[in-house]
């Protein structure tokens, strides 16, 4: 069973946040609240956590993992980010997109894209997620929580259930839970690629109406 870790959502308790942060750095993979949906995580650095991430999720390692940072400097550490793509994303720094960027090597390759050298990268505008950043001192996995698959064989989203069955369905594959007493969303994060000329759109979520009209001539997938 995960250990549940209860936070407030705004003022994080120090104490908690540490206890959660030295268990990251044992290794352990947490189920914990973002600005879009529930995600699964851990220190972006231990190998054998973000390998039962992977297992977790069912995803193979030529599958990229997004990480969440602190900052839009600290993102300058993990990715190369150009003038023209530093200038859109301190507009929409902190918030819910997720920025496809080419790797810098802090990146672990296990969590690259094997083939283009790209990370996703997000800075979450999340006072929880912020707490265990800047406590941890490194970023932090960020993979939506879901469960079965849909008909075209697609993980489903289980951010729509209620705290309990979503605590219920990651009790036996985390090794902690954090709560911060707000029902899990259903808002996924907007996926844009920066690595090419036009803006490639991979995803449409929260945050899309404010930056939509930035990125005529952007390419949607």
């Amino acid at each position: 069973m995960a250990q549940v870790y209860t936070v407030h959502p705004e003022s994080p308790q120090r104490r908690v946040v540490e206890q959660v942060r030295d268990a990251l750095r044992g290794g352990a993979v947490m189920l914990y609240p973002t600005d879009t949906v529930y995600a699964i995580g851990c220190d972006l650095n231990s190998k054998s956590a973000v390998q039962k991430v992977r297992q977790i999720k069912q995803l193979a390692n030529d599958k990229p993992l997004t990480f969440l940072c602190s900052s839009l400097s600290d993102i300058a550490k993990y990715a190369q980010v150009s003038d023209a793509s530093y200038r859109l994303m301190r507009r929409f720094v902190p918030g819910p997109l997720t920025f496809i960027l080419p790797a810098t090597k802090l990146v672990p390759k296990l969590v690259q894209n094997p083939k283009r050298k790209t990370t996703g990268i997000r800075v979450p505008d999340h006072a929880v997620a912020q707490a265990l950043l800047e406590s941890l001192g490194n970023p932090i996995i960020s993979t939506s929580a879901n469960v079965g698959v849909s008909p075209d064989d697609e993980y489903v989203p289980i951010s729509s259930a209620s705290t309990a069955e979503l605590f219920d369905a990651f009790d036996k594959l985390v090794d902690l839970i954090v709560d911060n007493g707000q029902a899990p969303s259903n808002d996924v994060s907007t996926i844009l690629d920066l690595c090419e000329d036009p803006i490639r759109v991979l995803r449409q979520g929260r945050g899309w109406d404010e930056i939509a009209p930035l990125l005529e001539g952007a390419i949607a997938e």
